[in-house]
């Protein structure tokens, strides 16, 4: 041999089956990847949520602490002070009004001994497995805050187990 033919048989680049090695490889890859991916963003923002929720909870204490123990929009009712979140649908108030974008908690109370509820409804940009999930906080009369999510378990942090929500 030449060295032309040399040089010509160093530029052939890949084979085809080179080729479809790697195209097989990165599907694979793929194929593993982004079920883990979409695990680990629902994961994520059940977390997310269960902390915008748990966030209300120093506002409802403020709430008991006053004897403001009734949801609503007026002075004498217990307001929140949630924001809208993306990943939420519904929600009675924000600050006394009703949330313009997203959702909020949803503030319930049962009684006049500060039995309280927080629930979060997720929709909008929630993750399609967690669609019509929730996460409740809720709030006994001693004052003792337990948190209960229905998402599937893989979704679930160990701070919020999953539990019955009706």
């Amino acid at each position: 041999m030449n060295r032309r033919s040399i040089a010509r048989r160093a530029q052939a680049g890949f084979t085809l089956i080179e080729l479809m090695i790697v195209v097989a490889i990165i599907g694979i890859l793929a194929a593993i990847a982004i079920p883990q991916y979409q695990t680990y963003v629902a994961k994520s923002q059940v977390g997310r949520v269960v902390s915008e929720t748990g966030a209300q909870k120093t506002a409802v204490e403020d709430c008991v602490l006053n004897g403001k123990v009734t949801a609503g929009a007026t002075d004498a009712d217990c307001k929140g002070t949630a924001t809208g979140s993306n990943l939420l649908t519904g929600g009675n108030t924000v600050n006394g009004a009703a949330p313009t974008t997203g959702g909020a908690p949803v503030l319930a109370f049962t009684g006049t001994t500060g039995v309280a509820t927080l629930t979060s409804s997720f929709g909008n940009s929630a993750a399609a497995a967690l669609s019509g999930k929730k996460v409740r906080w809720s709030r006994d009369a001693d004052g003792t805050w337990t948190c209960a999510t229905d998402v599937d378990a893989k979704y679930a942090p160990n701070s919020c187990p999953v539990g019955t929500i009706s």
